[in-house]
């Protein structure tokens, strides 16, 4: 479908990006084993096979904010990028240069944008090592600088947002009405251990399962009666929650029934209907007609958005497959162009 022909903009919604300054500190942590994270090893190793075409073309890539992305994009279709920090960001550091570090970053990126404004929007990094450092940098990233909310890459060394300490990140971007993204993290060192003797513990598998992990401790806390209004966003089709809906309510509703854990409370509502009314999803990595199907028809038309996954899944026949969905013109502008427009306020 050529761009003359399409009633819709295509708006990629998790595209990774990393300046040289971080990328240079991940190397580092590399060479010096300085931080207790197996799954980190595991997922930036390759950096230091670097002679390799796969990790020279990402290492490259990742940190091109001008012409190579801009003429990625335009030799896929694609019209603009929802740009977020690539995992695990800042999230890896001590709470001081994380601050720091997601100031930096933040700017940097609002300089990107105001370069090229129509292909290129962004989230806010914060370190949640910090949570009230957090929130303030969030309101600085959204009012001062237009950034559209704030990704957080998953666990932060292991621990997770739903306890109360970091809620301040919460209750600012509800005030500010933007959305969280969690983005994957590998699993956390309480968890990691059995992914990684078979190679499973990023995106075949560990990413999914650690992220899923999040969301849902995210809605057993009480995260959503605290914060009605909070929206997160979740990538690839909600990393396989959507497919265990009746099970997560069933076996929920039975653990609150025996009263057998003092982490599971009554909740107002059952825990899909948090993921049908604060959640959006996008099809980051999974560009695979029936799943994407599912999770409109189970979720919404109006919660799910494209997203290309770059470039770390950099395929231009997946674009075609998704244009191929069989969805009406005004569900495919929806899945696109609009949903993205509204949740992100683009």
């Amino acid at each position: 479908m050529t761009p003359q022909l399409r009633p819709y903009k295509r708006i990629a919604t998790e595209e990774g990006w990393a300046t040289p300054e971080l990328m240079k500190m991940y190397v580092k942590i590399l060479e010096t084993r300085s931080i207790n994270d197996p799954g980190f090893y595991s997922l930036w190793g390759f950096f230091g096979q670097s002679q390799t075409p796969r990790a020279q073309d990402l290492f490259n890539r990742i940190q091109d904010m001008g012409e190579r992305r801009l003429g990625d994009m335009d030799a896929t279709g694609i019209d603009m990028q929802l740009l977020l920090l690539t995992s695990p960001g800042v999230q890896v550091f001590d709470a001081a240069t994380a601050n720091a570090l997601a100031i930096s970053t933040n700017d940097q990126l609002a300089a990107t944008i105001r370069q090229h404004p129509t292909r290129f929007a962004g989230l806010a990094a914060v370190a949640p090592q910090d949570p009230r450092a957090a929130a303030k940098e969030l309101e600085r990233a959204v009012q001062k600088l237009g950034l559209k909310g704030a990704v957080i890459n998953s666990h932060t060394q292991g621990e997770y947002l739903d306890d109360e300490k970091f809620w301040d990140i919460f209750a600012a971007a509800e005030a500010l009405d933007v959305p969280v993204y969690i983005h994957p993290n590998t699993p956390s060192p309480q968890m990691v251990e059995p992914f990684l003797s078979r190679c499973l513990d990023a995106a075949i598998y560990g990413f999914q399962a650690e992220t899923g992990l999040h969301a849902l401790r995210l809605i057993v806390s009480g995260v959503f009666d605290r914060f009605p209004n909070l929206k997160i966003v979740l990538g690839h089709l909600g990393e396989g929650l959507p497919f265990w809906l009746y099970r997560i309510d069933f076996m929920h509703a039975g653990i609150v029934r025996s009263n057998r854990s003092e982490g599971v409370k009554p909740l107002k509502k059952k825990p899909s209907d948090y993921l049908r009314e604060n959640f959006y999803y996008t099809t980051s990595g999974m560009p695979w007609e029936p799943s994407v199907t599912f999770v409109q028809q189970q979720m919404g038309y109006d919660r799910l958005m494209y997203a290309m996954d770059y470039p770390y899944q950099y395929v231009a026949e997946e674009v075609t497959a998704m244009d191929n969905l069989p969805l009406s013109e005004a569900q495919k502008k929806m899945f696109f162009q609009t949903n993205a427009e509204r949740i992100f306020k683009l």
